[in-house]
């Protein structure tokens, strides 16, 4: 006599997509730096929509928010291992001038190759602290920025630096593919390369489980000293990238390049969705926060608001993000803490 064996059950279309909706459904629950950006852009298109959305705005905004971009990349990264990175504004500063000025400036290329091993250099002396001498990340990159930025004063006395090939300069910073400026170009490739590292590599694996729980990545094996190293090098590569792009746009390395930017970086980051004490964040909400702030400065630009206001504008959407940052990674950890228990 046959024994009959029972089907498996069958999964039902409904709840795969009940699962689905749940997923995106949270997804869109911890998305408030993309909200806010759609607040922007909806306040940008009633006070000032033809011209925000005109082309030459938008390819302003564009240049304006890739070199921001591309350093808050680095700080991203930084911050992923818990750490903190204030000096990229000052090292963007000093790449932009020595490039502009180490060898009168001749070429495009030559400058880039400057810039980025400037950068490369500083990141590499902010991570050998940090990693191999234990200092704390922010008193470190504190001195570096002292440090940079006093640099930057003494090459150039204070004084714009022009290159010899400033023309060449203006001509590539202004030069666009199919509308979209080489710079927004190189940030966005510089974008995609860092998600590749982060989600694709066991690099980035390293990065957040020393961001999550240093002890527990070392006990694991992981080579923490080592990964923390490369995390600031390539920081300031980017950076150092940022700061030829900064000289490319401008055709001019000048005292004040990259001043503050630091604050624009660890903001655009934090208002991303990452988590300053490391371990959690996104390639994505860096993204959305570099535009956030750069569609606030062009906005608040259009609408003649004084320089004054629009530091106060960015500090207060500092405080919002921070504010709503600490209550999702807290509804986050009770949400955690539940299903734990439950299990």
């Amino acid at each position: 006599m046959a024994t009959s064996v029972a089907p498996p059950p069958a999964v039902h279309a409904y709840e795969e997509d009940d699962s689905r909706g749940s997923a995106i459904t949270g997804w869109l629950k911890s998305q408030y730096a993309l909200y806010i950006l759609v607040a922007l852009l909806l306040v940008a298109t009633i006070t000032k929509g033809g011209v925000f959305w005109g082309g030459t705005n938008l390819t302003n905004l564009l240049l304006q928010m890739s070199i921001i971009g591309v350093v808050t990349l680095g700080e991203l990264i930084v911050v992923l291992t818990g750490g903190i990175d204030i000096s990229v504004g000052s090292a963007l500063g000093l790449a932009a001038v020595i490039a502009a000025g180490l060898f009168g400036g001749p070429s495009v290329l030559l400058s880039l190759v400057v810039a980025v091993i400037i950068g490369g250099v500083i990141g590499a002396v902010n991570g050998w602290l940090v990693a191999f001498r234990g200092l704390e990340p922010f008193i470190v990159t504190l001195g570096m920025l002292a440090l940079a930025r006093g640099l930057v004063y003494a090459y150039g006395n204070g004084i714009p630096i022009n290159p010899k090939a400033a023309a060449s300069f203006a001509k590539f910073g202004q030069t666009t593919v199919i509308g979209i400026p080489v710079l927004a170009i190189i940030w966005l490739l510089m974008v995609a390369l860092v998600a590749f590292l982060l989600y694709r590599t066991v690099w980035g694996r390293r990065v957040y489980a020393i961001g999550s729980n240093i002890e527990a990545a070392r006990s694991s094996g992981i080579p923490v000293k080592t990964t923390l190293w490369s995390v600031y090098i390539l920081a300031g590569l980017l950076v150092g990238l940022g700061g030829w792009m900064f000289l490319s746009r401008f055709a001019s390395g000048t005292s004040t390049a990259g001043n503050l930017l630091e604050l624009e970086a660890i903001a655009a980051v934090v208002i991303g969705g990452a988590r300053l004490s490391g371990g959690f964040g996104k390639v994505f909400g860096a993204v959305v926060g570099t535009i956030i702030f750069a569609v606030i400065a062009n906005l608040l630009s259009l609408l003649n608001v004084s320089t004054f206001l629009q530091d106060a504008f960015r500090g207060a959407l500092i405080l919002v993000a921070v504010t709503l940052a600490t209550v999702q990674f807290t509804r986050r950890r009770k949400t955690d803490s539940t299903s734990s228990a439950a299990k």
